[in-house]
């Protein structure tokens, strides 16, 4: 579904552009969109969430570092962000933005009723997250020019299959352009 409106208490979360993902992943584009967005939304005062990932959920541990522990510098957030004292920073530790968290306390504190969402990996960290947004009630909008995978099949499959069944779709022009007509 395609882009009707942006809430009045709208919030952008940005889901893993670490260091460490986003250097595997050589995303120059996802990340200009993503910082445009967060650049925006904070000219507009709308809050801005980004999330970056520190560990995998306990149990097979084929997939990962060895030893468990990411690199030094992996999980710190990409310079592009421009991260913000009024930013509002999450570290998950699961696929999920929403699991054990407090990403849910922490938009219902700020009467947030619908989420923007950007990021890396389309297939994972941010369809997760848009699966829990949608589960918790939030409208959620996915910024797919804002966004990618590392399987471009699984990326494809997200935007055209999944997401229009757990909210809207729209580009980062788009959304912004509903953003600057409700403010």
């Amino acid at each position: 579904m395609t882009l009707t409106t942006i809430d009045p208490t709208a919030a952008l979360v940005v889901i893993d552009l670490q260091k460490g993902i986003v250097s595997a992943h050589n995303d120059g584009p996802v990340v200009e969109q993503a910082a445009h967005l967060a650049t925006e939304f904070r000219r507009h005062g709308l809050p801005v969430v980004l999330v970056n990932v520190v560990g995998r959920a306990p149990g097979r541990t084929e997939a990962g570092w060895s030893g468990g522990t990411p690199p030094p510098g992996w999980t710190d957030l990409i310079d592009e962000l421009d991260v913000q004292p009024t930013d509002h920073l999450i570290t998950k530790r699961r696929r999920s933005a929403f699991h054990d968290t407090g990403l849910d306390t922490l938009l219902r504190d700020l009467g947030v009723t619908q989420v923007v969402l950007a990021g890396i990996s389309t297939s994972a960290g941010v369809e997760s997250t848009a699966r829990s947004a949608s589960d918790h009630g939030y409208n959620v909008v996915l910024a797919t020019d804002a966004m990618s995978d590392p399987d471009t099949d699984a990326h494809r499959h997200s935007v055209e299959r999944v997401f229009p069944k757990l909210g809207e779709t729209a580009t980062t022009a788009e959304v912004l352009d509903r953003v600057e007509a409700t403010r």
